[in-house]
């Protein structure tokens, strides 16, 4: 469908369009958009080479600002800051106080850049304002991650176990030490969170870090790093290299890097997981999801529960979140009043500019994402699922990645769509008729990251989490992640965990240490 500019228009399916607006590349301009320089070992550096990437913001198709493209020897320079900073500086070496001391000052920093955070993100992958202000996609949320991590540095404490046999009279103690040199290599979602999430276990637990954003996460990354440099961090410990892919695989293969953390799509995890093998790096991947929510017959609300389910995929990051629940299980009882109610939400939702505070949603990153999940919904209509919602392509003058949110039914668990991670607004509904028939289904998947189970049953809630292949579950909702919780999957859905003592323990290394007592 095509939409006219300066004007509302609703769709075909309900959804609410709004055109105009102030152009972007004036946003990018009073925002001071654009990286064009490196950060190395203390110090911002001008690009090596004139290459430079166009970002065109996935709302409007508009050229807004560029990005420099890191070298594979600027990448070289950064991992070798990091590597010195490791090897011969005093920061993994320093006392907890002292490194606590150093990264206290963070939480508050990024707390009173709030506002620009959420802006600088609404531009680079035009996560609404009003999403991007919100609790997890917050620099609130980010400046409790920091906080958290902080406050473990003078508790990574080792163990003494006793002595276990009068044959070997050794006294053991175990000590946490860092991993050393991380490169950290970040999505385009979430990049307020996701920076965090991954830099200050790293910090935390000593290590030093190459930084590697999404082109659609520069911005974001650049106001961490200037904030990072009003600390008082020795020289190399943290460094910044924008770029595009081929920025990401100099510094996967860099022979000096000790662990690799990366979020984002599955088929390049498996390119990490190849690449690292040589030197045998630590890994840890936050990857895809096909994440199931189960819908029992006892539900408080079924029109509000099935709304909910819909609006996971079609408000917020539109699907665009690996954890999201994209295959609706529902008991056959309340299967034609979940549909109902399910398409009915989409009326609510509004697509627009990012920074118009009414938006309720993202639109997909780039024109390749939105062929990608027409493809599929075409797939689907082709294998015999209906769309009784949505299904159509929204096209607004000058460009903009946008797709109605769609939902399916008559989907078999065979079909691609409700096997395939879609990374956009597509909701596949699927009857189930027991408790059995619903854990089946909802595990017969490669993935398991994530899950859902509504129910008013609390023992039954309990006991259907346990059964499920995957790594967090929600009861009632989506999983709620904060900064305490272990998060990461089961399956291909990754290796390791963010959050909680289970992230820090990633970036830790321990040694054994045996003191004879004879």
């Amino acid at each position: 469908m095509s939409i006219r500019e300066g004007i509302e228009t609703r769709t075909p399916g309900g959804v609410l369009v709004t055109t105009g607006g102030t152009p972007m590349s004036e946003r990018a301009r009073a925002l001071g958009a654009g990286v064009a320089r490196t950060y190395i070992d203390g110090a911002w550096h001008d690009a090596a080479t004139d290459e430079r990437w166009q970002h065109h913001h996935p709302a409007t198709g508009e050229p807004d600002f560029t990005i420099g493209v890191s070298s594979a020897d600027e990448v070289d320079r950064a991992v070798r800051a990091a590597r010195r900073a490791f090897d011969e500086g005093p920061w993994p070496r320093m006392t907890a106080r002292e490194r606590k001391l150093a990264l206290q000052p963070l939480g508050e920093l990024i707390r009173a850049h709030g506002p620009e955070f959420a802006q600088l993100q609404s531009l680079d992958n035009g996560v609404p304002i009003t999403v991007g202000t919100g609790f997890r996609f917050s620099a609130n949320f980010a400046a409790d991650v920091f906080d958290y991590f902080t406050g473990w540095i003078d508790k990574l404490d080792g163990i003494a176990p006793p002595v276990y046999t009068e044959q070997v009279n050794n006294q053991l103690i175990t000590v946490k030490e860092p991993v050393g040199v991380v490169a950290a290599i970040t999505p385009f979602n979430a990049p307020v969170m996701q920076f965090a999430q991954k830099v200050a276990p790293a910090l935390a637990a000593g290590c030093t870090v190459v930084f590697k954003p999404s082109e659609y996460a520069s911005n974001v990354a650049a106001l961490y790093t200037r904030l990072i440099e009003q600390l008082d961090l020795p020289a190399g410990v943290f460094n910044l290299v924008p770029g595009t892919a081929s920025t990401s695989q100099a510094l996967v293969a860099h022979p000096l890097v000790d662990k690799v953390a990366f979020t984002g799509r599955r088929s390049v995890g498996e390119q990490i997981l190849t690449a690292a093998a040589p030197g045998l790096k630590r890994v840890q991947l936050e990857l895809g999801g096909k994440s199931p929510s189960i819908v029992f017959d006892d539900v408080e609300d079924i029109t509000a529960t099935a709304q909910y389910a819909m609006s996971l995929v079609s408000m917020g990051l539109s699907g665009q979140l690996c954890s999201t629940q994209t295959r609706a299980l529902v008991q056959r009882s309340v299967y034609d009043d979940f549909v109902s109610a399910a398409a009915a939400q989409i009326e609510n939702v509004h697509l627009g500019d990012s920074f118009d505070p009414t938006v309720t949603s993202i639109p997909l990153v780039n024109p390749a994402a939105s062929d990608r999940v027409m493809q599929l919904i075409d797939g689907a209509v082709a294998e015999g699922a209906k769309p009784v919602a949505g299904g159509r392509r929204i096209t607004v003058p000058g460009g903009g990645n946008w797709v109605e949110p769609t939902l399916f039914t008559d989907v078999t668990t065979d079909m691609e769509i409700a096997r395939e991670e879609v990374f956009g607004p597509v909701l596949a509904a699927i009857p189930f008729d027991t408790e059995e028939d619903a854990i089946r289904i909802a595990n017969d998947s490669e993935y398991g990251l994530s899950a859902g189970v509504y129910t008013r049953d609390t023992s039954r809630a309990v006991r259907v989490a346990r059964r499920l292949r995957t790594g967090t579950v929600g009861v009632n909702s989506l999983f709620v992640a904060t900064p305490t919780a272990p998060f990461g999957g089961y399956k291909t859905s990754g290796l390791g965990r963010e959050g909680g003592r289970d992230g820090l323990e990633g970036y830790l290394e321990t040694k054994t240490i045996s003191i004879p007592l004879d």
